[in-house]
């Protein structure tokens, strides 16, 4: 992948952008939307611009053949993109999971599930889609994938679904709150980056098993309830959780919920260095869904994840994986 390409076509995304921005007096996100969908339907679409900036946009979108482009091209610079426009947001939802933890999903997803033809996949709280588009473009040339996001956010859910069309990804979007019923059919991959927090809708939390004794429940044991509820058995969840999971006051009744419906398989501690502080920090936590068929792994995987540009290091703990694949899958 060349990174003036990715570096270009961010220009253009950039720059195109901040002449709407200005233009429609909205912000930088909801500009990138706009410039999104212009590139994608290959014409302009916003009614009333000047002359001056209606030129401005032409000249930007002349120099793009987005077929020249590959989809993990177009998902870095559409990135870097939604980051700048992140910069400086006060909504602690408005996060993208960094691109090292997406890669490092998309790895293990692979090594867990192995080749797959077919292989239906949904991220019940996608954001601007990030986290899924990777794991997606890890399979674009070798499984038919269906796919399927979830996200309450409007502008979140529309820079998703602009992102997916101008990856040629076939994701489906529904745009509502994923602890409502889903109308979507149990899937072999769940992948999230768990949104942490209390839940407010206490009539709709009271129809799931994880619901607080007292008070809010905590809308990420929810989320996990959600995902096995929508994972075909044997199917497998990766979800990013925060480090405290199962130091909470709910966190017996996780526990035992977790003993029925799954096999823990993984619980990966990601390097601090990744996060903003300590407290943000997080871990990968595998699951598969039970089934007749499957069973408990000898020994769960457990591994606090070096730096990755330690190079030696992440060698050391990559074999260490392929050494429990080996025993244990």
């Amino acid at each position: 992948m060349s990174t003036s390409s990715t570096e270009k076509l961010f220009t253009i995304f950039d720059q195109s952008s901040t002449i709407l921005q200005d233009e429609l007096a909205c912000t930088y996100l909801e500009a990138l939307a706009e410039t999104g969908d212009n590139i994608f339907q290959d014409k302009i679409l916003q009614e009333g611009l000047s002359e001056l900036n209606n030129k401005r946009l032409q000249k930007e979108y002349a120099e793009l053949n987005l077929v020249s482009y590959t989809s993990e091209e177009i998902r870095r610079a559409y990135q870097l993109a939604i980051l700048k426009g992140m910069k400086g947001t006060t909504q602690t939802n408005h996060q993208m999971t960094p691109d090292s933890i997406g890669l490092l999903i998309g790895y293990l997803t692979q090594k867990f599930i192995g080749d797959r033809k077919q292989l239906s996949i949904l991220d019940p709280a996608v954001g601007t889609g990030n986290l899924l588009s990777t794991v997606l473009n890890m399979y674009e040339q070798t499984s038919t994938i269906e796919s399927f996001g979830v996200e309450v956010d409007e502008i979140l859910i529309r820079l998703a679904f602009i992102g997916a069309n101008l990856q040629r990804q076939q994701t489906e979007f529904f745009h509502q709150d994923a602890l409502a019923p889903l109308f979507i059919d149990p899937v072999d991959l769940v992948v999230c980056d768990l949104p942490v927090g209390y839940y407010p809708n206490d009539a709709q939390a009271s129809e799931y098993e994880l619901k607080a004794t007292n008070g809010h429940a905590y809308a990420h044991h929810l989320f996990i309830e959600q995902g096995l509820r929508h994972t075909k058995p044997g199917g497998y969840l990766f979800f990013l959780i925060p480090n405290g999971l199962f130091e909470s006051e709910e966190a017996e009744k996780l526990q035992h919920y977790l003993k029925d419906s799954a096999y823990i398989q993984a619980v990966l501690q990601l390097p601090f260095s990744i996060f903003k502080n300590d407290q943000a920090a997080k871990s990968i936590f595998i699951l598969q869904k039970k089934s007749p068929e499957t069973k408990a792994p000898k020994e769960v995987l457990l591994a606090s994840l070096p730096s990755l540009t330690k190079k030696a290091a992440v060698d050391k703990m990559l074999w260490k994986m392929e050494k429990w694949f080996k025993d244990n899958k």
